[in-house]
């Protein structure tokens, strides 16, 4: 009985191992077709059939990136602004969850409904609103202007709501034999444990940070104090564009996040799962 449902399960992993393994060559494959065109001439990118090699590669489309936009301000400008959306939605939607999760006070479902809802709104909403307080504030043209309207997100919050909600209550009842105030466990206890939902949280965000184009398009109007997003961008020609630059760009560009994502991905994926444990 045993052999037969060992034949049986035999066949099943090997469908299962092919369809990953055509699913993970269909998502690598506009990598490798993105390096291939940052190595390739601008006729070997544009002819009909395409030239799936090059036949040099190109190498000097690599430094032709420095020659077009400010690479290095602008990608100090991303790293900055990415970071100082990271820490804020790291303090604030960890609070923000924690008070929802475990505290009590009047209207707080109708407030975390509140939070919610933001998710429901488009972005573009809020541009001119945001546009308006950031230009009162003198901000327009710097790292603060474009990093402050991302240091608070409605999912990072219930993402962090929903992993406090499944951590044991146990936790907090010793804490509070010690002696210790809410303020207290918060910060030695719920979130020195919080390490996956805050490294979803974390990694979540600086996707989108590193990748926002519009708001950054919108505050800063010089090319050495915008970000990485809009650099790319305007590599766009309006009536050529230099297709074996714009991909070496692109590809020095992604490569800090792609590192990042790999060292974090297995937190990412542990604080997803965890935070939807409980709801």
């Amino acid at each position: 009985m045993s052999d037969k449902r060992r034949t049986t399960r035999a066949p099943r992993r090997w469908g299962t191992h092919l369809v990953l393994l055509i699913g993970g060559l269909l998502m690598v494959f506009p990598f490798v077709w993105q390096v291939n065109m940052s190595l390739s001439t601008h006729a070997e990118v544009t002819s009909v059939p395409p030239t799936w090699f090059p036949s040099e590669p190109q190498w000097g489309n690599y430094p032709a990136v420095f020659e077009q936009i400010p690479f290095w301000s602008q990608f100090l400008n991303t790293a900055a602004v990415t970071i100082a959306r990271v820490l804020g939605q790291l303090l604030l939607c960890a609070l923000a969850g924690y008070a929802f999760a475990r505290m009590t006070f009047r209207g707080k479902n109708v407030l975390f409904a509140l939070v919610l809802s933001i998710l429901m709104v488009p972005y573009q909403i809020y541009l001119i609103p945001q546009y308006d307080i950031v230009q009162q504030l003198g901000w327009l043209n710097t790292i603060a202007g474009i990093a402050a309207p991302g240091i608070f997100s409605a999912f990072g919050t219930f993402l962090m709501r929903q992993h406090f909600l499944g951590m044991p209550r146990s936790l907090e009842e010793a804490a509070r034999l010690d002696g210790a105030n809410p303020w207290q466990t918060f910060w030695r206890i719920m979130f020195p444990l919080s390490g996956p939902a805050l490294s979803a949280v974390a990694i979540l965000t600086a996707l989108a940070s590193w990748n926002d184009l519009m708001w950054p398009l919108i505050v800063a109007t010089y090319d050495d104090r915008t970000t990485l997003a809009v650099g790319l961008a305007s590599l766009q020609g309006q009536f050529t564009t230099d297709y074996p630059v714009m991909m070496a760009a692109a590809f020095m560009a992604m490569l800090p996040l792609m590192i990042l994502f790999i060292v974090l991905q297995r937190r990412v994926v542990e604080g997803l799962a965890h935070s939807g444990m409980k709801g």
